[in-house]
């Protein structure tokens, strides 16, 4: 990725853990995500920003504003984290979580049951520079376990990577690429898939796509603002899929698809529970697949 994406990508992650950090000033019947370490590892203007929201009254005056401008955008991030911590929960028979595109994402400190096995945060540099300072900052001495990964998804090859922080293909692993596949190049995806084909049978993989007539204009699932800013004005959303294709194209590298769900599914099982009125982002879906 270039400079210019780099930041915009980097910016975003910020703005997922900060409306993760925000959830928390919700009651835990009401609370989409617990997260108790999102806040603590914010940027200093973020952590302001979410202190502001501790106010109910302007709390949820800004998630009006943000549903009403990007319908589904507030719950979709901590909906999706919550289906992944229940994936990687009930894959006890893995050796290791290779979280790609980790951002400021705090997975391995939600689930502490996969602390016996490594867990490798890869993302660009300057992400994975200020997620290693906001952790130390925040807990002082981080698990041993945990391991960095800088790497370019369009231009350099993920397999060296990890290796050189001790990953080995004949780790049953099981591998998160949360949001991450939209900002790729076609190289960046053929690249990153070329990798996840040379997993060790049985690993797992969950990961999001934004859908193809979503990128490329002829759709807008009610969301004609975010496809101006992130794909016409920003540039960042590069890559799509079709539904109906996913099946064939993860089967292609080896994987075969396990559930393969929209988000008004995913709002059944975590929204509607506690009462709130949120919308469902349509124009994003998640998968979860098993290595052949």
């Amino acid at each position: 990725m270039g400079n210019s994406m780099s930041k915009k990508a980097a910016d975003t992650a910020a703005s997922v853990a900060a409306i993760i950090a925000i959830e928390q000033h919700f009651p835990r019947d009401e609370r989409l995500l617990d997260d108790g370490l999102a806040g603590r590892i914010l940027p200093l203007g973020s952590k302001v920003f979410v202190w502001l929201l501790r106010f109910a009254w302007l709390r949820d005056w800004m998630i009006r504003l943000t549903e009403k401008r990007f319908p589904g955008v507030w719950a979709i991030f901590p909906v999706r984290k919550r289906y992944i911590d229940a994936k990687v929960t009930e894959a006890t028979h893995l050796d290791a979580l290779v979280n790609l595109g980790a951002g400021l994402d705090t997975l391995a400190f939600r689930l502490p049951t996969f602390a016996k096995g490594p867990v490798f945060e890869v993302d660009q540099p300057g992400n994975i520079e200020l997620k290693r300072s906001k952790l130390n900052q925040a807990l002082g001495e981080l698990p041993e376990q945990l391991r960095f990964v800088s790497v370019d998804f369009d231009a350099q090859e993920l397999g060296s990577a990890l290796a050189s922080h001790g990953y080995s293909s004949g780790m049953k692993t099981f591998f998160v690429l949360e949001a991450v596949t939209q900002y790729l190049t076609i190289t960046g995806i053929q690249t990153t898939f070329d990798f996840l084909a040379k997993a060790q049978s049985g690993s797992r993989l969950v990961f999001t796509y934004v859908r193809k007539d979503f990128v490329e204009g002829r759709a807008f699932y009610d969301n004609e603002d975010l496809y101006k800013r992130l794909v016409l004005k920003d540039k960042i959303w590069l890559f799509g899929l079709n539904p109906e294709e996913v099946a064939d194209f993860l089967d292609g590298y080896g994987w075969r698809v396990l559930e393969h769900l929209g988000y008004d599914e995913l709002a059944d099982v975590y929204v509607k529970p506690t009462g709130r009125q949120l919308e469902s982002l349509a124009l994003e879906r998640i998968v979860y697949a098993e290595k052949r």
